[in-house]
């Protein structure tokens, strides 16, 4: 069976090549998403400062919910200064050393030098020694890189300023250490650098050196045996502990490659099965021979699977490697968008090549067997009767369940919001496009036949070239269907993608628009201490200075009858002053008792969270400290300002740093903008990092974590139209050029090539038309859901010049497929295309 299906592959390549290309670019998508999970579970960077030191004890930096998937806390976890001691009684631990590390800076008169402070004792933990000088021994005493301290023009027993939250403190110098790799390090006595560090009781990690003979995953082992809730790493996981930005680069890594996959293959199982339906479709004058010289239904089914299986097996082989060099390049623009760390490196196994080989070779087999099974279930005569015209109604069963898929997506995207909410509603009402989309493919050809009557309807079906144009539309409807699903697939999810980022960062925008009303916004580099905010609140005509820390909590809460875990956006503000600097657009409660064990939150996260003013919210803060707060209050701009609403100094208390992100500044009736900024400068000469601001500093603060991520998502769905776009010019081209027989015809009876060309212009409009229409009115319910869903509005953003972007694109592959063939399917004399094979 396979010798006869290549054979039957030798003699129709150009069908065949169109499933080629389908199978071969899905491969290498396949390959990427494969890549980016493998990535996600095993790959890192290698350690730096810990690097001699064989094992590395943190606190978990993460929970795992009911799905077994690591939620990883977005503030580092400590560990009590005093579990070192602990660690240093395991059996075969030579020295448990404890390490902090607290960003700050150098201030000199040519501005600030980035510093990353240690305690003494964390020369330990790798091969830094003295250049010169001693090793601090008072809290006031510190010591500095010899790089950094010659690029200062420091000297030992100069006093120098270090800074931390735009606050200085002065030191003396008494030593220096040998150039280190990384940033420049500085080193105070372990206590005083816990102190700056704002937890005086605890360490970052605790590095520890082994005894002879003892390895390293056996001592891990050791440790998290006799010391509870810890967590020992070797290895390059030593690095997590080091930089807490690969850990949560790894999470995002297999949660957006494994939700991408999961639509990939379903875009890829569409494609391919379009693809290869309409080869079988160009090919029945074949399988009715077949049939009537004895083939029997199983081995048309055999056949047509074992050329599946040839064609697929060979283009994703061919299209893996390629996926490879693909992810090479989009872990490149991972580190430039921020979303893994710079030195972070893919790990490439065999396993996601082997995986995305299998599933293409499964669907592309599927859908084989799936396009077989007319050819195969009907009669002789009826087949050598159906060779040279398509049977002319659509089966019951392929209308009704394209009808009912049509209902099922209209009530997802439409009306699951109105019943559901949160994440639930939007994801229900943003994958019910998928179900539209299936349902055009199965009711294709009855809405193009549809679709060339609305033509002469209009009036664009007169003339021979018309005439013909609707005539092959009725005639064909089925392969024209198949051929045209791919670009109504594209304008849907093109629509659908583009159109829901469109719609959030509209709301977004206007909601953090209308609701920041402070006059200026107070920034710094590396964050800003909270005294600062004390300073500002007492400078003539400020009437209010309100300190804003953010951070991201993990909420658990019930769905579906299941515990869920959830990260979310949150802020942290003192209530004194808040509404002369923010409008939450408060629905319900008071935003005045926001102290202590309480929340507020948006009216999005109360309806996902199952919870109203009163209610309670499990928490776990920045760090993983559980925190169950009672909601005092219900907003409406969580959009613009995040789910969540703390006290400032639980998030505060909570974070790595312990520092604020803002300070919102509003003034006082009266005074003017000048006399303003001339008392904040004025007020700020002892915190030179600190910056005065217009408001859109404030947006410019939001989590840049979070906007590298969602670009990443935009990328791949860019990259996933962009596979679409290929199979759309794919698909037409082949449809078209198998007609060079029907166009011989023509010519023969009289038409002339530019008749020709006049008809296919017509069926061009008319696949152009319905795509766009019909993609159109696909991606309607989802963008309406999910407005409803997220704003609160059954209108979503829809920028007309990127619509008009999408319908040009969409009309020049459709037009361009169809013209371009058309020319080449002329050039043979009519009489030697009549003689090429079907």
């Amino acid at each position: 069976m396979f010798s006869l299906s290549w054979q039957m592959i030798r003699a129709h390549r150009a069908g065949f090549a169109a499933a080629f290309v389908a199978v071969f670019f899905g491969s290498a998508l396949i390959t990427v998403c494969g890549v980016l999970i493998d990535s996600g579970r095993r790959a890192g960077i290698p350690p730096e400062r810990y690097a001699a030191v064989p094992v590395v004890v943190t606190a978990p930096q993460a929970v795992t919910d009911k799905d077994g998937m690591e939620q990883r806390f977005a503030e580092r976890v400590p560990l009590p200064a005093s579990r070192a001691a602990a660690i240093a009684r395991v059996p075969g631990v030579r020295s448990a050393i404890g390490d902090v590390s607290v960003p700050t800076g150098l201030r000199t008169a040519g501005g600030t030098t980035p510093l990353l402070v240690h305690g003494w004792s964390a020369t330990g933990l790798g091969p830094i020694a003295l250049a010169d000088g001693r090793a601090p021994l008072a809290p006031d005493e510190v010591v500095l890189d010899a790089a950094t301290a010659a690029r200062a023009s420091v000297r030992i027993g100069d006093a120098v300023d270090l800074e931390a939250g735009s606050v200085a403190t002065r030191f003396r110098v008494v030593g220096t250490t040998a150039t280190a790799a990384g940033p420049a390090p500085a080193f105070l006595t372990g206590e005083r650098a816990r102190l700056l560090a704002g937890r005086p009781d605890q360490v970052d990690a605790v590095g520890v050196l082994a005894d002879p003979g003892v390895g390293a995953d056996e001592l891990a082992t050791r440790i998290q045996a006799a010391v509870p809730d810890v967590v020992a790493a070797v290895g390059n996981d030593r690095a997590d502990a080091e930089f807490l930005d690969v850990g949560a680069a790894r999470s995002f890594l297999v949660l957006i490659a494994a939700s991408f996959g999961g639509t990939m293959l379903m875009i890829v199982l569409l494609v391919v099965a379009s693809t290869l339906g309409l080869s079988v479709q160009q090919r029945r004058r074949q399988f009715a021979l077949l049939r009537a010289i004895a083939a029997t239904p199983r081995q048309l089914r055999r056949l047509i699977g074992a050329e599946a299986v040839l064609v697929s097996a060979a283009a994703s082989v061919l299209g893996a490697p390629v996926g490879v060099g693909l992810s090479l390049l989009l872990r490149n623009a991972l580190a430039d968008l921020g979303v893994v760390p710079a030195g972070f490196r893919f790990v490439f196994g065999p396993l996601p090549i082997v995986a995305a080989v299998a599933a293409c070779v499964v669907t592309a087999l599927g859908a084989g067997l799936v396009a077989a099974r007319r050819a195969a279930r009907i009669s002789p005569v009826a087949a050598l009767g159906e060779a040279a015209v398509e049977p002319a109604r659509l089966g019951r069963g392929r209308l009704v369940t394209g009808w009912l898929l049509v209902v099922a997506g209209v009530l997802a995207g439409g009306v699951v919001p109105l019943v559901l909410a949160g994440p639930a509603a939007t994801g229900g009402a943003a994958g019910s496009v998928l179900l539209l989309v299936i349902a055009v493919a199965l009711l294709g050809p009855r809405l193009l036949t549809a679709t060339a009557g609305l033509f002469r309807g209009l009036g664009l079906g007169r003339g021979a070239a018309g005439y013909l144009a609707g005539a092959n539309t009725r005639a064909r409807a089925r392969r024209l269907g198949s051929a045209t699903t791919p670009l109504i697939m594209g304008v849907a999810l093109a629509a659908v993608q583009i159109f829901t980022l469109t719609t959030t960062a509209g709301a977004a925008q206007r909601q953090a628009d209308t609701g920041l009303v402070a006059d200026r916004v107070l920034v710094a580099e590396n964050g800003v201490a909270p005294a600062v905010a004390g300073a500002v609140r007492q400078v003539p005509g400020v009437a209010a200075a309100t300190p804003v820390a953010r951070t991201q909590v993990l909420v658990t809460y019930r769905q579906f009858g299941d515990e869920a875990i959830e990260p979310a956006s949150a802020l942290g503000v003192t209530p004194e002053g808040l509404h002369d600097v923010l409008d939450l657009d408060v629905r319900r409660g008071d935003l005045a008792g926001l102290t202590g064990d309480t929340v507020a939150v948006s009216q999005f996260a109360a309806d996902t969270y199952g919870v109203d003013v009163g209610g309670t919210l499990a928490l776990r803060l920045g760090d993983g400290t559980p925190h169950p707060a009672r909601v005092v209050a219900v907003y409406g701009n969580g959009l613009g300002f995040g789910d969540l609403t703390l006290p400032h100094d639980v998030v505060v208390s909570h974070t790595t740093s312990r520092l604020d992100t803002e300070i919102l500044v509003a003034k006082a009736p009266g005074t003017g903008d000048a006399a303003l900024d001339a008392g904040l400068h004025a007020a700020l000469v002892a915190h030179p990092e600190v910056r005065v601001a217009g408001r859109d500093a404030f947006a410019g603060g939001q989590d840049t974590a979070a906007a590298g991520q969602s670009t990443v998502v935009l990328l791949l769905n860019l990259v996933l139209l962009g596979f679409i776009a290929i199979a759309v010019v794919n698909i037409l081209v082949l449809a078209t050029a198998a007609r060079v027989r029907e166009f011989a015809l023509l010519r023969l009876v009289g038409a002339k090539p530019r008749q020709v060309r006049a008809m296919m212009r017509r069926e061009a409009g008319v696949v152009v038309v319905a795509s766009v229409v019909l993609g159109s009115l696909a991606a309607l319910p989802p963008l309406l859901g999910v407005s409803v869903s997220l704003t609160g509005s059954p209108w979503p953003t829809v920028p007309l010049p990127v619509y008009l972007a999408i319908v040009g694109v969409a009309a020049v592959l459709g037009w361009a497929s169809i013209a371009i063939p058309t020319r080449f399917a002329l050039r043979p004399a009519p009489m030697a295309a009549l003689r090429t094979g079907d």
